[in-house]
């Protein structure tokens, strides 16, 4: 039971944090989310994807907690709270960094600020760093093979659209993300 409460705290969490942030800069006039927006097939069919696959995950993760279906023991559960709570926290962090330059999927129109201080000096992706995190942690907490799927095509198509951002952030901001991209990892350290 420790463990269904604790699961759902991580994910209490992490949707408090994203959905309390779409709705303060939603009363600053900000359309944060703008996933599957673009007309581009390629960046279209990469979010609609990961729209799929973020919105699939969560049903998902409360049935097998709901269910208490786990294969791992539970010191392998307890780092996996410890790992989705580090997930929510860089999450945090990422999205407080970024202020009112932070869009869920590629802005069309919106002119934004190229941010490249705090977590963003050692991660390039550091709010999608935080979903994997918090995506793996839950699954720590409840892995079983759906969690497992779930957890890996989630992942993997977040990753998909870091490529597509990267794409985005080369063609509005030029040789300053360049320079950047040089400087810092995709996922996590400095060069």
């Amino acid at each position: 039971m420790i463990f269904q409460i604790l699961a759902l705290l991580v994910l209490l969490v992490f949707y408090g944090i994203y959905f309390g942030k779409l709705l303060v800069q939603k009363k600053r006039g900000i359309h944060t989310h703008q996933i599957g927006m673009r007309k581009e097939k390629s960046i279209h069919t990469v979010e609609v994807l990961m729209s799929v696959a973020t919105l699939c995950i969560v049903p998902i993760q409360l049935l097998s907690i709901l269910f208490d279906w786990n294969w791992l023991p539970n010191n392998a559960r307890f780092t996996g709270f410890l790992t989705g709570m580090l997930g929510n926290f860089v999450f945090l962090v990422s999205v407080l960094t970024m202020k009112d330059s932070w869009r869920a999927g590629i802005p069309e129109k919106d002119k934004t600020k190229f941010v490249s201080t705090g977590i963003y000096a050692f991660s390039r992706n550091p709010a999608f760093l935080g979903f994997d995190f918090m995506y793996i942690g839950v699954c720590l907490m409840f892995c079983n093979p759906v969690t497992i799927a779930f957890t890996v095509f989630a992942i993997v198509m977040l990753h998909l659209q870091i490529l597509q951002e990267e794409i985005y952030l080369t063609n509005t901001f030029g040789e300053t993300y360049l320079q950047y991209r040089k400087r810092v990892f995709r996922y996590l350290g400095r060069k």
